[in-house]
């Protein structure tokens, strides 16, 4: 039996499926002691509509296959200009990079503590 993955854990598979996917700019922030409504925010942008929607399906089959958990809503998948993927815990923003810009959402938690979640491959010898 495997261990049970925290958010911290969960917030990191789906920084990475959305980096599969060809996401830019993602950045997982940890705004628990910012925010009562969920412990991580993953942000992350897309360079157009299709790919936006792309990415949350990613993010969204990798967090289940990791976890057996699906969102508790997904909101903005019609549009396709931000979705959001909401896990309660965990919240997913996949952004068009022309919405990203315009909201600058990662200002509003500029004091968030920045989690790294980026696979580091060892250095060539």
């Amino acid at each position: 039996m495997t261990a049970e993955l925290t958010s911290r854990d969960l917030a990191i598979v789906a920084a990475r499926a959305a980096d599969d996917k060809k996401a830019t700019d993602t950045l997982v922030l940890e705004v628990g002691p910012i925010l009562a409504i969920t412990e991580y925010f993953v942000i992350t942008s897309a360079s157009n509509r299709r790919l936006v929607r792309s990415v949350a399906d990613e993010v969204e089959a990798k967090v289940r296959e990791a976890s057996g958990r699906s969102p508790l809503r997904v909101e903005g998948a019609r549009e396709q200009q931000w979705v959001l993927v909401d896990y309660g815990d965990f919240v997913v923003h996949v952004f068009s990079d022309e919405t990203r810009s315009f909201y600058e959402i990662e200002r509003l938690y500029r004091d968030a503590p920045v989690i790294e979640w980026a696979v580091t491959e060892p250095a060539a010898l």
